[in-house]
């Protein structure tokens, strides 16, 4: 089979089979079996994450049910107990065992809450490969970076005498809500890295495009927020009762109230609130589900602590208990302007690429692969976020998202020949 289609295959194979973070068992499983007999040094789960950063993972039984649901479609069994914990991150090393520089690419693998559109003219649909775990779906394109970061490496497998030094790819879990790259990070999986490029697709990046250094990421700090209060009969005793709804309700309009600050772009969000049991019972639990943003760390670090703040004041006048717990974060960070150069005239010699621009500012959503740009960075390495083009049928986390599988293969191959360019000695 033609490396295309092939990259095509497991695209739509794991479109089909979509996991959400820490649960990327099944694809985790098929990554490391693929790439094991391509000659990869493969260490897999817990030896690539530290266990008390991972961020809103989910319970024991949940993952539990979620291996069962893995095996039975399709998961390659042999692999399971590296990952059937929910650590399921994959770093696969290849050395050339020639003098040079490590370069590091990272993919994420994981899929979205979001029940897949089935209409006729949704491409998945009619094709047959829509998402068979209604709720889940790939909605944002890493079902194609899986397949990517499988083509490079088939590719690097394929052409390693042209390569020097050593050359590591990350198959990162649990990138939506920026939960699980930090904790890839901080076990040090790219501290020997001297290049390091993380990718995406689409982002409203026309077809035929290519951006070598994306800047325009929002620091951010997801929020799981508690109120704990105490339940009384509304008509017949209010005065006992201490009401973790009201808590939860002028704790999120104060949220929004937040002054903003000086030094640069700032986002607060309030996404759910879920409070209460029934029309006559004083409320004795609230939750909030909130988010920060900000142009900078520092920004968002102001925006958190405001945050905090208003929780806490918010149950005091209640009378009633309050936790918040970190259920993702990322850091602002800012691409190494040489490697985006040099990326960008790499990108310019393949026939597929029509325009590049070397640098954009244009996104202001989050990405946690900034934890790994600021730990490369901050070792000396430099490190970009580049973007394929590629035409959608709907924006990113939409019902409809699907990408043009065109795309894929000059993906891979742009990738290669960068590790090519970057790990030459002369």
């Amino acid at each position: 089979m033609q490396l295309e289609e092939q990259m095509i295959d497991w695209r739509r194979d794991f479109h089909r089979f979509p996991e959400q973070g820490f649960l990327e068992i099944r694809t985790a499983s098929i990554v490391a079996s693929i790439l094991e007999p391509l000659g990869f040094d493969l260490q897999l789960g817990k030896e690539v994450m530290k266990e008390d950063v991972c961020m809103g993972k989910p319970d024991a039984a949940k993952t539990k049910a979620h291996v069962t649901w893995a095996i039975e479609n399709g998961a390659v069994e042999r692999f399971l107990p590296y990952f059937e914990e929910g650590f399921t991150g994959i770093v696969a090393t290849l050395d050339t065992k020639r003098p040079g520089p490590t370069v590091t690419f990272r993919v994420d693998m994981d899929a979205l809450p979001i029940l897949e559109a089935d209409t006729a003219d949704h491409t998945p649909a009619s094709f047959g490969f829509r998402s068979t775990a209604d709720g889940s779906m790939h909605a944002c394109g890493h079902d194609a970076h899986t397949s990517i970061g499988l083509g490079l490496a088939t590719l690097l497998a394929e052409k390693q005498e042209e390569l020097n030094g050593v050359i590591k790819l990350i198959f990162q879990p649990a990138e939506e809500g920026t939960r699980g790259a930090k904790a890839m990070a901080r076990a040090g999986v790219v501290d020997d890295t001297d290049y390091f490029i993380a990718s995406h697709i689409g982002t409203g990046v026309p077809q035929h495009h290519f951006v070598a250094a994306n800047n325009g990421f929002l620091a951010t700090t997801k929020l799981n927020i508690s109120f704990t209060g105490k339940a009384a009969h509304a008509g017949g005793e209010p005065e006992a009762g201490k009401n973790a709804l009201l808590a939860a309700a002028s704790a999120a309009l104060n949220m929004h109230a937040i002054c903003r600050h000086s030094g640069g772009d700032s986002r607060i969000n309030v996404g759910e609130l879920h409070a209460g049991s029934g029309r006559n019972i004083i409320p004795n639990h609230a939750t909030l589900v909130a988010e920060t943003r900000g142009e900078t760390s520092d920004v968002n670090n102001y925006m958190k602590e405001q945050v905090e703040n208003i929780v806490k004041g918010a149950a005091q006048m209640y009378g009633i208990d309050y936790s918040i717990e970190t259920a993702g974060e990322a850091v602002s960070c800012k691409c190494s302007d040489d490697l985006a150069k040099r990326l960008a005239d790499i990108a310019k010699h393949h026939a597929f690429i029509q325009h590049v621009d070397v640098t954009s500012e244009a996104n202001a959503g989050s990405e946690d692969a900034t934890y790994f740009l600021e730990a490369v960075q901050q070792r000396g390495g430099q490190a970009t976020y580049c973007i394929f083009g590629t035409e959608l049928a709907a924006g990113h986390h939409h019902e409809c998202f699907d990408i043009n599988e065109d795309a894929l293969l000059p993906a891979a191959e742009i990738l290669f020949a960068a590790a090519k360019e970057l790990s030459r000695t002369e």
